[in-house]
């Protein structure tokens, strides 16, 4: 009985990880640019993960570098098609702050423009010493790029 039990659990997790990125695909918006952008983003991660973020031109444009640097792979042109399809279908929302006592590390990486390793380093800090009391206490976190804490030091809450 158990066996059958698997038996058809797999084969329902098979059918629905086939059926998965078809249904991702039929939501994502019609759109020039929308192949270019399954085509670069989907050769690394899931494209869920691609359009979660919601972001300015300038902002996109800082995330495909981004990918670019770590080693996206893609033409010119299909680079500035992906561009112009997340600008135009995923815009910026208004954000709430940042609060950076609760924040997890995905956030401080998105939200202040940080490397991985730097929104990690806030996090143990925080762990260890305690919650932020200000921009100053954010601030002594070593390895952190302030410039960039302090450029958004309007988004964050204590």
């Amino acid at each position: 009985m158990h066996l059958d039990i698997r038996l058809s659990t797999r084969i329902a997790l098979i059918a629905a990880l086939a059926i998965a990125p078809g249904m991702l695909r039929a939501q994502l918006p019609a759109g020039s640019g929308r192949e270019e952008m399954q085509k670069v983003c989907s050769s690394c991660h899931e494209l869920e993960r691609s359009v979660s973020l919601r972001q300015d031109r300038d902002g996109w444009k800082t995330t495909i570098n981004k990918m670019i640097g770590l080693g996206a792979q893609g033409s010119e042109q299909e680079f500035a098609a992906t561009l112009e399809y997340l600008a135009a279908n995923f815009p910026a929302r208004a954000m709430p702050q940042l609060n950076v006592n609760t924040a997890l590390a995905i956030d401080f990486e998105a939200r202040l423009s940080l490397r991985r390793s730097q929104a990690a380093l806030i996090v143990k800090y925080r762990t260890e010493h305690g919650k932020f009391q200000s921009i100053e206490d954010l601030k002594k976190v070593p390895g952190v790029d302030t410039a960039k804490i302090e450029a958004k030091k309007d988004i964050l809450t204590y």
